[in-house]
């Protein structure tokens, strides 16, 4: 192929894909339309006190019992990992008119999960650097893609100064969750409407989510016997988990159960005081004594929620690769973390996705 495979994406999934092509020495171009790497995946630290660590507002863990791609590039890349947290009893909240009931599960009732040191950013970091300089160009997104009569195909981009740019590709990649396909790449010809219809109807994971992590300067509930998991059917976080490094300082996460637009309705910081109201409830009066609070409300970032994710998800969605079919079938291939059966919506379902791309991009290869 002389021309480069462009990827559209540069979440893990992307990059993923463009190191396995890099390596067979397949010329790529990974165009992102955001200003950094990773995706969902978003480790951060509190810029005032970075002395407490990262802490992951996107996917935090794996299962490696389960998943032995994410654990196989995890253990190739020489990624330091540790166990995550659960050693203790757990909460239970039903009232907020009532004390939090603890209960101490049984032994090896709570799935053994994975965490990466430095957070998931590590991964993304590592797999970056498998892929030569020049290959990802950042603030680049994708508005068109176009495919002539005689089957070439250019990819139009906006950059951040306002000025377009044209990229001819042999094959595109999309990496990027398929309601963004829909919504913002203006394909010509059309996609067929079912292809359009199968994009739509699969929801972005993680899209309506919103997650706060508070961070303290060490895991005080550990002391009390606690493990850190809680539930609850008040909220506005409904399932609160263990946060904290392998060392050092301590942290609670949690997933909300409040509606995206009850979110934006309050407002960030009456959201965020009643996470901590809530975790005084559950943990003591310890948990006022934060050092750090971070937050994202993923149904407000462009580059993944579409309209209709903004209602959160009750029950795991069906995903897999869209359907296909006509002039694009050979010419556009479909990736990121929905586009996988077996685990879509996790870690290991964008590697899997990725994989897939790459083995039917050398199917093609092998056809030309």
């Amino acid at each position: 192929m002389k021309n480069p495979v462009v990827i559209v994406g540069a979440g893990l999934s992307g990059l993923r894909a463009a190191s396995l092509l890099a390596a067979q020495g397949v010329e790529c171009k990974v165009l992102e339309a955001r200003d950094r790497i990773g995706g969902r995946v978003l480790s951060t630290s509190d810029p005032n006190r970075p002395d407490l660590g990262k802490f992951d507002l996107g996917p935090t863990w794996y299962w490696p019992q389960y998943e032995s791609t994410i654990s196989n590039l995890v253990k190739e890349l020489n990624l330091e990992t540790f166990v995550q947290h659960t050693k203790g009893a757990m909460l239970s909240e039903r009232s907020q008119n009532m004390s939090p009931e603890r209960f101490v599960l049984p032994e090896n009732s709570i799935e053994r999960s994975i965490r990466l040191k430095g957070g998931v950013q590590s991964l993304i970091d590592a797999v970056e650097d498998t892929i030569p300089s020049g290959f990802i160009e950042l603030e680049t997104r994708v508005t068109a893609i176009q495919l002539d009569k005689d089957g070439a195909i250019t990819v139009e981009a906006d950059l951040a100064d306002g000025r377009r740019k044209k990229v001819s590709a042999s094959a595109v990649i999309l990496a990027l969750p398929p309601r963004m396909v829909a919504h913002h790449i203006d394909f010509s010809p059309s996609l067929p409407q079912d292809t359009i219809n199968d994009l739509i109807s699969k929801p972005t994971w993680m899209a309506g989510q919103a997650k706060a992590i508070a961070v303290y300067d060490r895991p005080f509930w550990r002391e009390a016997g606690l493990s850190g998991f809680a539930t609850s059917w008040v909220g506005p976080l409904q399932e609160i988990h263990d946060a904290s490094p392998e060392t050092g300082a301590g942290a609670l996460f949690g997933f909300f159960g409040m509606p995206p637009k009850a979110r934006r309705e309050m407002g960030e910081d009456q959201v965020l005081q009643l996470v901590i109201d809530q975790l005084v409830r559950l943990f003591g009066t310890s948990a006022q004594n934060v050092r750090a609070i971070l937050y994202k409300d993923w149904s407000k970032d462009s580059e993944t929620a579409a309209e209709e994710d903004l209602e959160l998800l009750r029950d795991f969605p069906s995903y897999g690769l869209p359907q296909k079919k006509g002039v694009w079938e050979k010419k556009i291939i479909f990736a990121g973390t929905e586009a996988d059966s077996e685990s879509g919506g996790h870690l290991d379902g964008a590697l899997l996705a990725a994989e897939k791309a790459v083995n039917e991009i050398n199917i093609l290869n092998n056809n030309f």
